[in-house]
């Protein structure tokens, strides 16, 4: 969700991945790439509440395209660790529970856009909807006063909205709990940190062992 602290929880991950000496290729949707940030203006942008919600799914997934394959599966190829801020997942919740699109219509245009490359290992930060929206709003007035890029367009949809979102996100970590791993965003920064490093770690090992594709 919105508001969870992922971006800082990614930055310690990130940071502490290159400390142990992991090239890592750090990406983010909408966005990774310079045509994906030009897709993230359209798509954010508070303006633009005439989106349909058909259009914004091809969107999200036109830059996911792109990401992969100008960003992702290089990074992989060459035996980096690739971390992401949002995928898929988040389509299936704020696209598919937060629009009511069909879901079998997002694993498809899933399987299209990014074929086999799928995360390793997906950190899943929750925090309940109106604690996670007063943070999002209140960066949102941060980012207005320092003349940054309008970006709320989906933090201002009503409160339904977002309680879809979140009921989604429970049942995605419910139904995928070997790959996604739920951690609670309220605890200290450190704590989250900590437990997260705990939950990468083995995965590294594998990524080692293999000199495969991990990402997270």
């Amino acid at each position: 969700m919105d508001g969870s602290g992922k971006t800082t929880q990614m930055g310690l991950l990130i940071e502490r991945l290159r400390r142990e000496g992991y090239d890592v290729l750090e990406t983010a949707e909408p966005g990774g790439t310079p045509i994906g940030r030009q897709i993230r203006r359209i798509l954010l942008d508070g303006a633009n509440q005439e989106l349909s919600s058909r259009a914004e799914l091809l969107l999200y997934f036109a830059c996911r395209a792109q990401n992969v394959d100008e960003s992702i599966r290089p990074a992989l190829a060459a035996g980096r660790v690739v971390v992401s801020d949002r995928y898929t997942d988040s389509t299936l919740a704020y696209q598919g529970a937060g629009r009511s699109l069909p879901l079998d219509t997002i694993h498809a245009l899933h399987r299209f856009a990014c074929g086999p490359t799928s995360p390793d290992l997906t950190i899943y930060l929750d925090i309940d909807r109106a604690s996670g929206l007063a943070r999002a709003h209140a960066r949102n007035a941060e980012r207005a006063a320092a003349a940054q890029p309008d970006e709320t367009r989906i933090d201002d949809e009503a409160a339904e909205f977002h309680d879809r979102v979140h009921q989604a996100y429970a049942s995605l970590c419910l139904n995928d709990s070997k790959r996604i791993r739920r951690f609670d965003a309220s605890q200290p920064i450190d704590h989250i940190h900590a437990d997260i490093w705990d939950a990468v770690a083995p995965q590294l090992t594998a990524h080692s062992l293999s000199n495969g594709t991990a990402h997270v």
